[in-house]
């Protein structure tokens, strides 16, 4: 799809009514201005079934079936306050795509993942402890289908800029996380089994952003 500004999702995003709190609706608005969402978007088509593991507040999702227009998304978060927001989220913005967000153990995928033909896990695996990374991988590569496709945007640990992430986590997450390198990113999906189709780049502001797009 055609690349959608940062501006204009946060736009989007700000006139979205929601009962979070006031850091978790800047959260929900500004993002797309350190998240390189425009990108992420792009690699979708309309009217794909789309899945989002560690779903948060939902943003990413209702900006995927606001601009890149699938044809149903789902979402899991470990929050079960965050599965909340992203339910109003939806409901508030009278968006008509199907959708299903539930909590996750962080252990067990939902058999419905099966169904997707995109997932998404955008900003979560530096959360996942770093002696569960390799298992978790593994555990998404039998839980999905054959030639779907995972798009793993996350912070590239190699990059001395790591830091200023580590920092915003421990201020708006109040945890320290367990980035890795890109390259070692991309060894562990290879090891899980995956097939690394690319590997890309961006640095927003002081976030430096790796996106791998991993086929089964």
């Amino acid at each position: 799809m055609e690349m959608t500004s940062p501006s204009s999702l946060v736009s989007f995003l700000k006139e979205i009514h929601s009962e979070a709190g006031l850091i978790a609706r800047a959260k929900i608005a500004y993002r797309p201005y350190i998240c390189p969402f425009s990108e992420l978007l792009a690699l979708v088509n309309a009217g794909e079934r789309v899945f989002d593991i560690g779903s948060g507040s939902g943003q990413f999702c209702l900006l995927l079936a606001q601009f890149a227009k699938v044809g149903w998304v789902a979402g899991i978060e470990v929050n079960e306050s965050l599965v909340k927001n992203a339910l109003e989220l939806f409901a508030n913005s009278q968006i008509a795509v199907p959708h299903r967000f539930e909590t996750y153990d962080g252990v067990t995928f939902p058999k419905h993942i099966r169904d997707a033909e995109k997932i998404f896990i955008v900003d979560v695996f530096h959360h996942v402890p770093s002696g569960k990374q390799a298992q978790f991988l593994s555990g998404l590569h039998e839980a999905m289908a054959d030639g779907a496709l995972v798009i793993l945007k996350d912070i590239d640990g190699a990059s001395p800029f790591a830091f200023f992430n580590k920092v915003h986590d421990l201020f708006l997450a109040g945890e320290i996380g367990s980035e890795v390198s890109a390259r070692r990113l991309r060894e562990m999906a290879c090891e899980a089994g995956f097939k690394v189709r690319s590997l890309s780049h961006k640095r927003m502001w002081w976030y430096p952003h790796c996106t791998l797009v991993l086929e089964k």
